[in-house]
């Protein structure tokens, strides 16, 4: 600090004061109430912005443990961009790699997860990607490649973060894990529904694009699953993808 020019100086006297009233003075010259209003509004928009983002979260946190949690974060958390939309992405990478408080919750980072994926895919820009020349949204869906929109995603969670509340709050993960696929539809609404573990199966191994048809990825989950009766998992799984493609998942199948 010594080294930097006496306004560099000053701008991070502002900024440490602002970032932790309690462990940095006011800066010399700076009336203090004038300095409050400055800490004050900086800290509420950022709560505001963050408890927007994470309902939940903040809905099973007492007030106090959230308004500590929001100060450590803002105190301490050196943010790698300056888009104010990210700070959502950064408070999870905190609570991912940095916050270490026994007396959270064990699902906490899952949770915070869940809740950020969704303003995530309302954001993602990747339907940018999709190549509409390369699908025909009206081809046969059991006999082609099917065609996964970019702008669904499938979870894997050891905890059943879609229904934690006050009211539920699991301190052991579940038995099996939970499956989730969010997606954004054609009006970009942003969805969650459960899979079962087959459902997840399914779109795993249509998302890694391996130019195998409907039919053949479902021969290849029925051989997997040693089913007695492979057209029962064909079938169900046709109509499986068929509900897919309703929901805007599927967008149709690869021309090529």
């Amino acid at each position: 600090m010594a080294n930097l020019p006496v306004f560099k100086q000053a701008q991070y006297e502002f900024a440490a004061h602002i970032r932790d009233p309690e462990s940095n003075p006011v800066p010399d010259g700076i009336e203090p109430r004038r300095m409050k209003i400055y800490s004050e509004l900086f800290f509420n928009n950022v709560e505001d912005f963050i408890s927007n983002t994470y309902p939940v979260l903040k809905e099973i946190t007492s007030e106090d443990e959230w308004l500590k949690m929001l100060r450590d974060y803002f105190s301490h958390h050196l943010s790698h961009t300056p888009l104010f939309p990210e700070m959502p992405r950064e408070f999870l990478n905190y609570i991912e790699t940095e916050r270490i408080n026994s007396d959270d919750p064990p699902f906490i980072k899952e949770l915070a997860h869940y809740e950020w994926i969704e303003l995530a895919l309302m954001t993602s820009d990747l339907d940018n990607d999709i190549n509409w020349d390369q699908i025909d949204i009206d081809g046969d869906l059991l006999n082609n490649q099917p065609v996964m929109s970019p702008l669904a995603w499938p979870l894997t969670y050891q905890y059943p973060v879609q229904q934690i509340s006050s009211d539920f709050l699991p301190q052991e993960p579940s038995e099996q894990p939970v499956y989730l696929l969010v997606y954004r539809d054609d009006k970009d609404d942003v969805h969650f529904m459960e899979l079962n573990p087959i459902t997840a199966l399914l779109i795993q191994k249509i998302a890694e694009d391996n130019k195998l048809t409907t039919k053949q990825i479902l021969e290849n989950i029925a051989k997997q699953m040693k089913h007695p009766e492979p057209n029962i998992v064909i079938e169900g799984g046709y109509e499986i993808i068929q509900d897919l493609k309703n929901r805007n998942v599927i967008l149709g199948v690869n021309k090529t």
